[in-house]
């Protein structure tokens, strides 16, 4: 436990911002690969995908009360178990409760499945949208819950196209544009399949940036080895010219340099302008492995 104590206080948050205080599956700290803990205000989150035992979440619960500032409630969620299902170990859980990062508040659905709708890894990416995405129309593919929707407002998009076949995280992702004071005649949301929409996107383009942040595999819908060539192949018909994309690697899994050689054979044009890994409080054993963000911009 001095392990987990010594990360923890290396990554305290300040003014109640959202922050990762043990990446555990990264595989950096040997022992704790089943771990991750991340604070949000009040709340510390505790995500396990092996069991431990109660006096030991009792002691690590105890430990986030007394190192972590403002925490009054820990949340265990518990991943090994079917549904992922979340239980309080310590407090009250608050009826809402949202994650701070940048001046933006995005409202999480804590108990409802096995993602919370925000993803403290895509940080440094949404301060890239939030800094690019002045004056331009703006895709987001496989929105979610809109979370890189609302950096791109809060940066002076001109409009923003939110596609997700989740219309109940698109309704949450309304819900975080209204919480930032966005304009809700920038934003759309359409709760469609996105090979079934290329049509309807055509006719609502072109966007000068589209953003590729799929889930690593969602059943038939979208699974990386297939889908990811598909979805490359048809992105100069939404790109303006000289438009930009941003494709993630959002997570394990994914064969090592699958996203950078698919670029490159079937969009042998694209200059990358960037890549962007989750930064510090995030370290990776093997980096092909961790989430990451390449930024290319098509001629």
């Amino acid at each position: 436990m001095e392990l987990v104590r010594d990360e923890i206080r290396r990554r305290l948050p300040t003014d109640g911002a959202a922050r990762r205080l043990l990446h555990g599956r990264g595989r950096a700290f040997a022992g704790f690969e089943d771990l991750t803990i991340d604070s949000y205000g009040t709340l510390a989150l505790v995500i396990l995908h092996q069991p431990r035992p109660p006096e030991w979440l009792a002691e690590l619960a105890g430990l986030l009360l007394e190192e972590v500032p403002g925490t009054t409630t820990v949340l265990l969620q518990e991943r090994f178990l079917p549904n992922a299902p979340s239980r309080v170990l310590v407090g009250e859980l608050p009826a809402e409760v949202d994650a701070l990062e940048d001046g933006l508040r995005y409202r999480l659905r804590l108990g409802q499945g096995q993602n919370v709708g925000f993803f403290p890894d895509m940080a440094g990416g949404r301060r890239l949208v939030r800094e690019i995405a002045a004056g331009r129309d703006v895709l987001n593919l496989f929105a979610y819950t809109c979370g890189f929707s609302v950096a791109a407002v809060a940066g002076g998009a001109r409009r923003v196209v939110n596609l997700d076949m989740n219309r109940g995280a698109l309704e949450l992702g309304r819900l975080n544009h209204r919480l930032n004071g966005l304009d809700p005649r920038r934003v759309g949301y359409l709760p469609h399949e996105l090979f079934k929409s290329f049509g309807k996107l055509t006719r609502l383009g072109p966007f000068g940036l589209v953003i590729c942040d799929p889930p690593a595999t969602q059943g038939k819908s979208f699974t990386a080895e297939l889908h990811w060539p598909k979805l490359l192949r048809r992105l100069p018909e939404l790109l303006a010219p000289g438009g930009e994309f941003l494709a993630c690697r959002n997570g394990p899994g994914l064969p090592p340099g699958l996203i950078e050689r698919l670029v490159a054979s079937l969009a042998p044009t694209a200059e990358r302008l960037g890549t962007g890994s989750p930064g510090k409080d995030f370290p990776e054993v093997d980096p092909d492995q961790g989430a990451c963000l390449f930024h290319y911009r098509l001629p």
